[in-house]
């Protein structure tokens, strides 16, 4: 058993290299930031991870100790941290779950996905004044910047090889259309690396973007959100079986959805985040983003063009948006 020491850091919030054992990266983060593994012996570990921004210092502790205490033991705990307004002193420690393996499978999809829909039927009443708050815009601030943009848009459709007509079909879809306003206990940033499999058992890390959004937050960046560290190939079949896979539990709770508006509303949901997110890739592309590559990032437009590709053409097969 993992018993933490105090002095395993610094008042300054650097680790005390003089009695620990090993120091392993395992991925880096804003502005340069590396969480590690960090062993006190050769056998017991723990996960090292400093507030990186302000605006979300201490976000992840409130996380847990008011939401996450009620939450299946999916995630790993806060065994001590230091909360301080200075981003180069705050940090976290997490316990260590082990090796995660981060795979965009039909098992693990179906396996995530049980769990959101588990989360978005808790009563959120209790948290509409927390201090949550997103990553992202929200969907209706994506949706007027789109329409702001269409100039821009154009010039852009050759490079993410997109027609288009298919651009015309999702305006004329949007003027039509309102999303949902219905809240839920959103994870808010559960893209692949935030989820996998550790012996065997379902880990589902990072809830420092936890807040209240619309069920379709969660299930695009489950879904259809590329990010530039974990590439995967989404196809129409696999996203129609995590949809109903959705429908089908949040059906036998107490949500009570209409099928064919409820996919067709993911449909336009996920072309518009994508079509957002295809604008800040190519951006990347033309500042030469020096976070990540030009192959890396050509790799991500390709995976946005096709899901923003595929959901559109879902939308053209006559799926009804009414409710």
């Amino acid at each position: 058993m993992f018993k933490w020491q105090d002095d395993y850091i610094l008042e300054n919030g650097q680790l005390n290299d003089s009695i620990i054992v090993k120091r392993e990266p395992l991925e880096t983060i804003t502005k340069g930031r590396i969480i590690e593994r960090v062993y006190t012996t050769p056998e017991e570990s723990f996960i090292f991870k400093r507030f990186t921004n302000d605006s979300q210092s201490g976000k992840e502790i409130w996380v847990q100790e008011n939401i996450l205490t009620s939450f299946p033991n999916f995630y790993p705990k806060i065994i001590a941290y230091s909360f301080s307004v200075s981003q180069y002193t705050g940090w976290t420690a997490f316990t260590d779950l082990g090796s995660i393996k981060h795979e965009y499978t039909s098992d693990i999809l179906n396996d995530v996905t049980k769990q959101i829909v588990w989360w978005h039927s808790l009563p959120v009443g209790m948290w509409k004044n927390a201090p949550l708050s997103g990553l992202k815009p929200k969907i209706e601030e994506i949706k007027m910047s789109l329409k702001q943009s269409k100039n821009k848009i154009n010039k852009y459709l050759s490079i993410a090889n997109i027609p288009k007509r298919y651009i015309s079909v999702l305006f004329s879809h949007l003027e039509k259309w309102e999303f949902s306003k219905e809240l839920v206990l959103s994870h808010g940033d559960l893209h692949t690396g935030n989820f996998g499999m550790s012996q065997n058992k379902l880990v589902i890390l990072d809830w420092e973007y936890a807040h209240l959004n619309t069920r379709y937050w969660d299930l695009y960046h489950l879904i259809d959100l590329s990010h530039p560290l974990y590439p995967k190939k989404v196809t129409s079949e696999l996203r129609n079986q995590i949809l109903n896979e959705y429908f089908n539990r949040a059906n036998s709770s107490r949500s009570k959805l209409q099928k064919e508006s409820f996919k067709a509303e993911y449909y336009l949901f996920s072309a518009t985040f994508s079509l957002w997110m295809i604008m800040l890739i190519v951006e990347d592309l033309k500042r030469k983003d020096n976070r990540w590559t030009e192959e890396v990032l050509m790799n991500q437009l390709d995976e946005t063009s096709i899901s923003f590709v595929q959901c559109i053409e879902e939308l053209t097969k006559g799926t009804s948006l009414e409710t």
